[in-house]
């Protein structure tokens, strides 16, 4: 998969899956900054991650990886500040310090507070050792909780995007995030009216209907 082309010429590629919503995050941010790149899908139910050619690239066995030419960086975080560092074409983060540290908040609570209680191994770990319909409740808490947060984190600080009235990093992190909430864990996104009117503009924005988990070339139905 390729987003917008720009003038220079690049050499990436992006692993990762089309269900991932840190996979979802790095696309954005290159889709954003109109990188093109080359889209190497890693499927997770077949346990591709954990191949030894995938643990050459990154050991702890997680989707995305970027590889920049010689340069090997996987976390979606660590991806997404390096595009910003290399490539500052549509820079995701705000002159302003204040606002700075409000994007970095919400990127932690995001990546930190909310993903990681989601992921897939340990839903199947609940699943195994806890029951099958312990998952879905345990998942709902833990983004009712996050998303609560966050809530009052934006409250005085959105525009018509999360931080101010230009997309930025905590823009990047929140639409797959909220995405995923509505679209996979029945979240009523009525309790959480700023994250509700954000997940509409989101929609409104080529580089993010461009990463939907749906749009990508692995996406089965």
């Amino acid at each position: 998969m390729a987003s917008a082309s720009v003038e220079n010429n690049t050499n990436l590629t992006l692993y990762g899956y089309w269900r991932s919503s840190c996979s979802f995050r790095a696309r954005i941010a290159l889709n954003l900054k109109g990188l093109k790149y080359d889209y190497k899908p890693v499927n997770l139910l077949k346990g591709e991650q954990s191949h030894p050619e995938f643990l050459q690239l990154n050991p702890v066995g997680f989707v995305p990886v970027l590889v920049d030419g010689s340069a090997v960086i996987f976390d979606s975080f660590a991806i997404i500040m390096y595009l910003e560092d290399k490539y500052p074409q549509h820079p995701l983060l705000p002159t302003d310090i204040h606002k700075r540290a409000i994007n970095f908040q919400a990127v932690s609570i995001v990546s930190s507070s909310i993903q990681p209680l989601q992921n897939l191994n340990l839903l199947k770990y609940i699943e195994t050792n806890v029951g099958p319909d312990e998952t879905l409740p345990w998942v709902q808490s833990v983004i009712r909780k996050g998303f609560t947060a966050l809530e009052k984190l934006l409250k005085e600080h959105t525009g018509r995007y999360a931080t101010g009235d230009q997309v930025s990093m905590a823009d990047v992190f929140l639409a797959p995030q909220i995405h995923a909430a509505t679209n996979k864990f029945n979240i009523d996104m009525n309790e959480f009216p700023i994250l509700s009117r954000l997940h509409e503009t989101y929609y409104d924005i080529p580089a993010f209907r461009e990463a939907l988990p749906e749009n990508q070339p692995d996406a089965v139905g």
